[in-house]
């Protein structure tokens, strides 16, 4: 069964390879995909949502997020799972870019964006900003795949793992906010 998944899990890849990509998609996806490159759109947004009063909070609980996600992800996970990257399993895939951490699961970078987004769903003031942070999550989880970088199941982790890291930074805030009395 296992190896059932590993193999849709390639097939995927490489229909993507041979369906999706175009001379019009990959310079835009290659550019949005190195945006997430150590977390630095999702820290970028965040530092700068620390500027406004509005959204300070959004901005304090997504570093957190982001700083969770890196610890789960490419503290812990990564090293335990130790799961090759798909271009040297999968034969025929090509990957966009290189990718020098040698461990695929789970994805860092679909990591770092659900986290922030998850900690924005919660803490940003109006419903448009928590719809674009969403979007902007699931367009670079879409982006390691179309680059061949990853595994579905790895964007998959992140998505999880990315979540979760923005759930317990909220929860994090909240306990954190009633203790110096910060909210009502």
């Amino acid at each position: 069964m296992l190896q059932g998944l590993l193999n849709l899990d390639g097939g995927v890849l490489l229909w993507i390879q041979e369906w999706v990509r175009s001379g019009l998609l990959t310079p835009l996806v290659t550019v949005y995909t190195h945006l997430g490159d150590s977390g630095m759109l999702w820290i970028a947004l965040s530092v700068l949502l620390l500027c406004f009063k509005k959204t300070r909070k959004a901005g304090v609980v997504s570093l957190l997020a982001l700083l969770l996600s890196l610890i789960f992800t490419n503290g812990i996970l990564k090293h335990l799972v130790a799961r090759t990257r798909p271009w040297l399993t999968v034969e025929g895939l090509v990957p966009l870019i290189a990718e020098h951490d040698p461990n695929s699961f789970p994805s860092g970078h679909t990591s770092a964006s659900f986290a922030a987004a998850s900690a924005w769903w919660r803490t940003l003031p109006r419903r448009w900003m928590k719809v674009t942070a969403v979007v902007l999550a699931a367009l670079m989880a879409l982006s390691r795949l179309y680059v061949g970088v990853h595994f579905p199941s790895d964007v998959l982790a992140g998505v999880l793992v990315g979540l979760l890291c923005g759930w317990l930074a909220w929860l994090l805030w909240r306990r954190f906010a009633a203790w110096r009395g910060l909210e009502p």
